[in-house]
């Protein structure tokens, strides 16, 4: 479902269950010790559906760590991302010589807890909500706001290594076209003669889930 957001130099392996025989490597094990059985569930789809996508771009199977702040070790010369719901898994991977930055997010359909929507944003994203409703009024437009900020970040980290709070990008959503556009509220990130202060994402909601996904191309500048 979500590789129709992403271009054809990304690929896309997604499961909507947990498949029976799927296993964590050993070195992998630690990273869910005392994890919750569902959690430990959707880590090691997650990983599963890794090793798929980075099968696709010729790579062995190998074990798949996490840094500092939970996000996956992709080899040397990859660019990725995982996500997870209920009932929904999928990696994304592409060559870094194709994308400089790619972050994907499923989230399931239906309005955000209560309290939430004012905790990851500002009023003026609130506020251009009222237009997204026009436009589709049975979509869940704070639950799109929440992932393409999820999406954002998922690019964001791997490529600076620097954190990114909800409220430092201020996301613009764009229900008509299905896209969405965040500017940084924090300084931006230089990589040869272009400066990442910004992304641009696509959206859809379809099959009960919300989907957003970042790719940041290395040929062009970033907006």
């Amino acid at each position: 479902m979500i590789e129709d957001l992403l271009p054809a130099s990304v690929e896309v392996a997604e499961s909507l269950g947990d498949p029976p025989g799927s296993e964590l490597f050993p070195e992998e094990e630690p990273l869910v010790a005392h994890a919750v059985e569902r959690r430990r569930r959707e880590f090691t789809t997650g990983r599963w559906c890794a090793r798929q996508a980075l099968a696709r771009l010729g790579l062995p199977q190998a074990p798949l760590l996490a840094g500092p702040r939970g996000e996956p070790l992709w080899p040397e010369g990859v660019v990725g991302s995982i996500s997870h719901c209920a009932g929904y898994r999928v990696a994304a991977v592409a060559s870094s010589a194709d994308l400089l930055a790619l972050g994907v997010d499923a989230e399931p359909v239906g309005p955000l807890p209560e309290g939430v929507l004012d905790a990851v944003t500002v009023a003026g994203e609130r506020a251009a909500l009222d237009g997204c409703r026009r436009v589709s009024p049975g979509v869940c437009w704070d639950r799109v706001l929440f992932s393409a900020k999820e999406s954002v970040y998922k690019a964001w980290f791997p490529l600076t290594g620097r954190p990114l709070d909800f409220l430092d990008a201020f996301v613009r959503l764009d229900p008509v076209r299905g896209v969405f556009s965040a500017g940084l509220r924090v300084p931006g990130h230089r990589v040869g003669g272009s400066v990442v202060d910004g992304f641009t994402g696509r959206l859809a909601v379809s099959g009960g889930l919300v989907l957003t996904a970042v790719a940041v191309p290395r040929s062009a500048n970033p907006p």
